[in-house]
């Protein structure tokens, strides 16, 4: 029995050629997309909605005296009006940190226990005190500025270490010093013992300037509310469907099946867009009320006080040497600013990934990590791209270049010293894990290569004849990326197509290409027959979202067993079609096959006769983290006359294991190393000494723009991972972990003559320039 038509073999092979791992093959949502065919969330409108508006704190700090909304709700066009205590009379749940992550003492972390609508102070400019919601937006946003509200002003405290310092202004009653975690890991003792004996101890205090996330779509809601079964719906963008549906209903005290959950599109996230911000279960409260849809947009202006922000720490890094430049121990010690509220994952980039993160690619035999995560009066922190993954990296490169110059290294051998070779693989490292794979050294000297290392003296030779100082610098980084479970569905639809359903969640990655390359691979169903899903919570039924670099490891794992229990499955009816023993049933590019024979049937046709046979519902167990790394070398000009920095040159060579698209992977790496550059050279989020922010708007908050990126070199140095069936390990935050110290490091490379040994980020004009200015005039 034959399927028909059946390609001949040489067609099969074109196939797997054109959409096979491995191959570039172009995203399948670009067309669509670059033709204005992409629908977001506020292209959802559903029959009848209203629009709401949130009004917030213009102060930092304050107790709420009242709340005058008389004017507001005889305004034309207003439907509801609702404060905190119109929520909290509701019940609803609060939002806090799900991480069980404990103080140094043993003690579990505080909370803040933040209610949607703040009831008795505020505690940032932005914080969400009503909510109106009226026929029009226009409305909406007449009547909140009708809202009186009486805030009795407190002192406040922007910076963690004042913050934590005694004395400061006290953000809640039941968290003493602002403190709600003080994160310990590493064994002190050991430490302190390394550091004693070390030959040379470098020693570098470090800001990671605070970011705004700025995605191009702002964040948005679309409520709706369904009496007859008490259901609520929700349309906003998040980074998994699963996890935000089980969140929102927590805060909504009912059931998780009463709470329906979809993301469309999504234009950009980077770590900040979930469920757990206040906005969403304000308009899912005003849509039940109101018995009609609420829908809500954030403008630019106001995400940058209500968006989660990402980086911000001070800390000071401690890197330990023996005589000939060995690596002892590493301490980092410090603070992380988590802003007002603490929610969501903030705990993981300020504190935990620092120390799971920091030993790169380096023997490095103890580490310790003393991070307090402190409350200000500043927006609060989230996860930003990367996620402590850059942070850490950038801390050690920091380290190592200053190590080398103090003890007159070369920097580059320096490095070499102290790389994990191939042979040691695995390698336990001091992080309690064990990587599994990696050629470090082979990664560095393809780099090295690439950026033609050996020339660069002439290449800055020809920069002074210009007028302009030229710097290089190595940037070396090892990501831990996150694991976890995954839902892996393969359905073979009555249409002819073959739907993957997920929990991880495509936000601008491209995820349906490179997942369907996966399962057309192993099933050899046609690319152009496989389509993604991964945006409905009634379709998705768990999922742990994307995130931490993790989604071709988790979703590829899951689909390849799912690949594997569609065989299975497949055997057996196709055994009983072709009136065969199912040990005789062989399996091979796409066809069900009796040994020996050329009776075959074809999967997909096997599909169509046999409706739901072939359908399996999967979820992966226990998949690990992997271990992406790589080098990044950074080349930059500065002119001394106005401290401006431009990128001459980037190359990176990584390590990402298997690639299964490298179009996208290479994509992936220009966003993450553009990013580092608006960190590295240009953005931050800043305050003034009362609490306002002072970067509110692209006016005033710089990012950057297309002449600010070089051309990328891009190369593949890769070692596929042994801890998942793919031997994939990620890549789309490896931009942001190579790109900040290089980036760094090549500046205070170009300033070396000045005898700077030390600017901290942002490294904008000004800052440059000062640094030039003041290093003239101690010479002169």
């Amino acid at each position: 029995m034959q399927d028909f038509p059946f390609p001949p073999s040489a067609e099969r092979d074109f196939a797997l050629q054109k959409f096979g791992i491995g191959q570039p093959v172009r995203r399948k949502e670009d067309d669509r997309l670059l033709r204005g065919g992409g629908r977001y969330t506020d292209d959802v409108n559903l029959p009848g909605q209203a629009y709401a508006w949130i009004v917030r704190s213009s102060h930092a700090h304050g107790v709420i005296k009242a709340i005058d909304t008389t004017d507001a709700r005889t305004m034309p066009g207003v439907l509801g009006l609702w404060t905190g205590a119109d929520l909290a009379a509701e019940g609803y749940g609060r939002l806090n940190s799900p991480l069980p992550v404990k103080n140094a003492d043993g003690s579990p972390m505080l909370q803040t226990d933040r209610p949607a609508l703040s009831t008795d102070k505020v505690r940032f400019v932005g914080d969400p005190v009503a909510i109106v919601v009226a026929e029009t937006l226009a409305e909406a946003r007449d009547a909140a500025e009708a809202v009186n509200v009486e805030i009795t002003p407190l002192p406040a405290v922007t910076e963690a270490d004042a913050a934590a310092a005694p004395g400061a202004p006290q953000l809640y009653d039941h968290i003493p010093n602002n403190t709600p975690l003080h994160y310990h890991s590493g064994d002190t003792a050991a430490v302190e013992r390394a550091f004693a004996e070390a030959a040379h101890i470098t020693r570098l205090d470090l800001v990671n300037n605070r970011v705004a996330v700025v995605p191009m779509e702002p964040r948005v809601g679309v409520a709706a509310y369904d009496a007859a079964d008490g259901r609520f719906t929700l349309y906003a963008p998040t980074q998994g469907v699963a996890g935000n549906r089980d969140a929102l209903a927590a805060l909504l005290n009912v059931p998780r099946d009463k709470v329906r959950l979809v993301t469309t599109q999504v234009g950009g996230s980077f770590g900040m867009k979930n469920a757990s911000f206040p906005e969403y279960l304000c308009i899912l409260h005003a849509a039940r009320a109101l018995g009609r849809p609420v829908k809500w947009l954030d403008d630019r202006s106001t995400s940058f006080l209500s968006d989660s922000h990402g980086r911000a720490q001070t800390v000071r890094a401690e890197l330990a040497l023996d005589a000939d430049g060995a690596f002892r121990a590493v301490r980092v010690t410090g603070y992380g600013n988590i802003g007002a509220y603490l929610a969501g994952v903030a705990p993981i980039p300020l504190a935990t990934n620092i120390g799971k993160n920091i030993a790169s690619v380096y023997r490095t035999p103890l580490i310790e990590i003393d991070i307090r995560c402190v409350l200000t009066n500043t927006s609060f922190l989230g996860a930003y791209r990367g996620a402590g993954r850059p942070e850490a990296n950038y801390f050690m490169e920091r380290l190592i270049d200053l190590a080398a110059a103090e003890m007159g290294i070369d920097r580059v051998a320096l490095r070499r010293r102290n790389l994990i070779g191939p042979r040691e693989m695995p390698y336990a490292a001091a992080n309690r894990l064990t990587y599994d794979s990696g050629n470090f050294p082979a990664v560095l000297d393809r780099a090295l290569v690439l950026a033609d290392y050996a020339g660069f003296a002439a290449r800055k030779r020809e920069s002074e004849r210009r007028g302009l100082l030229r710097g290089l610098a190595v940037g070396c980084y090892l990501e831990v990326t996150a694991g976890g479970a995954e839902l892996g569905k393969v359905t073979f639809d009555d249409d002819g197509r073959v739907t993957i359903t997920t929990g991880t969640l495509d936000f601008g990655q491209g995820h349906a290409t490179p997942f369907a390359q996966v399962l057309g691979q192993r099933l050899g169903v046609p690319f152009d027959a496989v389509r993604l899903e991964q945006n409905d919570s009634d379709l998705v039924h768990t999922g742990n979202g994307t995130g931490g670099s993790r989604s071709i490891m988790a979703s590829g794992t899951a689909i390849v067993e799912a690949a594997e229990l569609v065989i299975a499955k497949g055997k057996t009816v196709a055994a009983q079609l072709l009136e065969a023993a199912e040990a005789d049933i062989e399996f091979a590019d796409g066809h069900f096959t009796i040994a020996g024979t050329d009776r075959s049937i074809g999967i997909m046709e096997l599909a169509r006769r046999l409706p739901g046979a072939l359908d399996i519902d999967h979820t992966a167990k226990g998949i690990p983290s992997a271990f992406p790394n790589g080098c990044h070398i950074a080349e930059v000009e500065v002119d001394p006359a106005t401290g401006e920095v431009s990128v001459a040159g980037y190359t990176c060579v990584n390590d990402f294991g298997t690639v299964i698209n490298p179009m996208i992977v290479e994509g992936q790496l220009h966003g993450g190393v553009t990013q580092g550059i608006g960190q590295a050279l240009m953005e931050e989020v800043r305050y003034d000494d009362d609490g306002q922010p002072i970067t509110g708007s692209l006016m005033d908050y710089a990012l950057p723009r297309a002449d600010d990126v070089p051309s990328f070199q891009v190369a593949d140095e890769p070692s596929p991972a042994t801890s998942n069936p793919l031997g994939v390990k990620g890549c789309g935050e490896a931009g942001c972990a190579g790109s900040l110290a290089s980036l760094a490091n090549a500046v205070l490379d170009a300033l070396s003559g000045y005898d700077i040994r030390h600017l901290d980020m942002p490294l904008t004009p000004e800052r440059v320039w000062r640094a030039i200015r003041d290093a003239r005039a101690e010479r002169s």
